[in-house]
């Protein structure tokens, strides 16, 4: 098993569940990355929301199938939530904390803290090295699947001290008054149109880090774009985007913001916050500068400045069948945001699904009518020729026969027909 982030640990994890012995090989603290900052595993980079945990809704319909299958870090998030609306949000440091105790702790899981650069052909391999593979086992993976490595740009938003946020002008607020507890989980930035059309200018004119390769290589997942991305799009494309003021009133003056920038709690104590969707690639002398233009934010104290890290994945589609198993080579899978999905429950499903299949549990693919089963038919049989990252979606699922007019019982059927497809198919491998 080599990779010990979400995907590696849920795919150990069931191989151990399983009775088989695994060797989770984790090269950091050795080798670190860009990106990761501690020895843990598991660790959150980027956001650490989980997504919705609204009834119906497709985030939520592959959660609920990783309960139902005994997930490890499923069941850990729910311990380690922190409040956060509808979302399944999770203190970071005890989500990376627990698993590691639990990884370490397991008889069955063997941790080594060493670099994998060559694949020995007379065992059984499940590769989720993540997104910031090293250049040696990227070349080593280039050289089984015989095709060349595929790049796009990641971004990751900043986080500030709760502390230094001015209370007197961000608000406590969940769009539309939604969250799953009844309480304000967001805090929430209001701008009016001058301060948003001066602050759209300072995102435009702000220096950025430059490209680690060539810039005609340089591709950007379009749900994870920088917010200068999303800016030299159109001078409102901000407001519509992670800056849409929909559902939100401002306390001081009784009216929606013209635009808002929204504060997620980022620990149990509520002792730092992370602006959502707020991913850039600013130097960070520049991010400094210009998010202190954010209205509560002038005197903010960055904990982390958002970073641009380079990712790797695998042409799937080309490559994987629809258990993830590389087709030239069965004793090889791949799971996690190097087969190509996007988003950390996505990369748990993979793990959990490849975890399974390469101990020959369960005997076949995961029911196309399920999410979990819809992403791994997603991540095997696209098209090769543009093939992009993906989240979980509706889209990705099979459409109904005979579809509700209703949107919302359109969604609730196809949940119902997933999840009845996956208890069935849960009874035959029991």
């Amino acid at each position: 098993m080599i990779g010990g982030g979400l995907a590696g640990c849920e795919a150990a994890w069931q191989i151990a569940r399983s009775g088989a012995r695994v060797v989770l090989y984790e090269m950091r603290p050795l080798l670190q990355t860009p990106a990761h900052k501690t020895a843990d595993l598991a660790e959150l980079v980027c956001s650490n929301s989980l997504k919705t945990e609204q009834e119906n809704t497709a985030p939520w319909l592959l959660k609920e199938e990783l309960r139902r299958l005994g997930s490890l870090l499923i069941a850990i998030a729910g311990r380690v939530r922190v409040p956060a609306g509808h979302a399944l949000t999770v203190d970071r440091d005890r989500f990376s904390a627990e698993i590691t105790r639990a990884i370490e702790s397991e008889p069955l899981i063997e941790l080594r803290r060493e670099e994998v650069t060559l694949l020995d052909p007379e065992k059984t391999w499940v590769i989720a090295s993540g997104p910031l593979t090293s250049d040696a086992l990227a070349a080593e993976i280039a050289r089984i699947t015989g095709s060349e490595r595929l790049f796009f740009y990641d971004s990751i938003s900043p986080i500030v001290d709760a502390e230094s946020i001015d209370l007197n002008i961000a608000f406590r607020a969940s769009r539309y008054g939604k969250s799953l507890d009844g309480t304000d989980d967001y805090l929430n930035c209001p701008f009016d149109r001058e301060q948003y059309e001066a602050f759209v200018d300072a995102v435009l004119n702000a220096a950025s880090v430059p490209a680690h390769i060539e810039q005609d290589h340089t591709r950007y997942f379009e749900a994870c774009l920088p917010i200068e991305e999303i800016a030299r799009r159109g001078r409102a494309t901000l407001r519509f985007g992670p800056m849409k003021p929909m559902g939100l009133t401002d306390p001081r003056t009784g009216r929606r913001p013209y635009a808002v920038v929204q504060l997620r709690q980022e620990d149990a104590r509520a002792g730092s916050y992370n602006l959502v969707g707020f991913q850039n690639h600013m130097r960070f002398g520049e991010q400094a500068r210009v998010l202190r233009m954010i209205p509560g934010l002038e005197r903010a104290e960055f904990l982390r400045f958002g970073q641009v890290h380079r990712n790797t994945y695998i042409n799937a589609p080309a490559l994987l069948d629809r258990s993830l198993q590389l087709r030239p080579s069965k004793n090889i899978f791949f799971a996690g945001q190097i087969s190509g999905v996007e988003g950390y429950v996505e990369s748990i499903a993979t793990g959990l699904a490849a975890g399974r299949a390469a101990v020959g549990e369960p005997a076949r693919p995961f029911p196309r009518e399920t999410a979990i089963g819809s992403l791994c038919a997603y991540v095997s049989g696209a098209d090769p020729l543009n093939y992009q990252p993906a989240n979980i979606t509706f889209d990705l699922l099979p459409k109904l026969a005979d579809p509700p007019r209703d949107k919302k019982r359109r969604y609730a059927e196809v949940c119902r027909k997933a999840l009845d497809a996956l208890d069935e198919y849960m009874c035959a491998h029991v």
